[in-house]
């Protein structure tokens, strides 16, 4: 008797524990589908009665749209069942963050005033550690750095340059100004972004 009611014991936790679910039991949820239309209440004729306005009227549904809708039962078509994640969702959201860092190669071009620019496609926060990177590895001396923007203030054989970065989107453009914020002297710019450009970590 003893063993029977351990065994009892041990088969009602193991019930519990799996949870009706995943046992995958009818529990109703369907049973929306099964729904039939039902006539409108009659009255007696001659009754006065209150006009019966619905208070949760049933849309009217294109079939169409319930041929295509999706099928949200569990496998064994019992039961409601969210359907999982889409795996590839998932790598396309890696693949995304990956992008990122993800950083072309500089190209040397001018603006429509033939001023000289760095234009590098990617994410401008790594562009940005890129570029300080190179400024460093070229021995220029970093005078000052903005903390609200890509901007940074270096010394070039004893003049004082702020070089720029601007971004619009995955586009970004670096540029060659003055203290005052006019644009550097066009072949010193030139100069100064070539070298960037030839010892470009990337």
């Amino acid at each position: 008797m003893m063993q029977l009611r351990l065994g009892l014991s041990l088969a009602l936790s193991v019930f519990t524990l799996a949870g009706c679910s995943s046992l995958a039991f009818n529990n109703g949820t369907l049973d929306y589908k099964k729904t039939t239309d039902v006539e409108a209440l009659k009255y007696p004729e001659g009754s006065m009665v209150r006009p019966a306005t619905p208070l949760y009227p049933a849309p009217s549904v294109d079939p169409l749209a319930i041929e295509h809708a999706p099928n949200l039962e569990n496998k064994r078509g019992n039961r409601f069942a969210l359907p999982r994640p889409n795996e590839e969702k998932n790598d396309s959201v890696t693949e995304t963050s990956t992008d990122s860092t993800n950083i072309a190669r500089p190209q040397l071009l001018v603006d429509g005033n033939q001023n000289p620019l760095l234009k590098v496609e990617g994410n401008s926060a790594t562009i940005w550690q890129y570029t300080l990177a190179t400024l460093s590895s070229l021995n220029h001396t970093i005078v000052g750095q903005s903390k609200n923007r890509y901007e940074v203030t270096v010394k070039v054989d004893q003049q004082t340059y702020v070089l720029r970065l601007s971004s619009v989107g995955s586009s970004n453009n670096i540029a060659v100004f003055n203290a005052d914020n006019s644009f550097a002297d066009k072949e010193k710019a030139a100069d100064l972004l070539a070298q960037i450009y030839q010892n470009w970590p990337a």
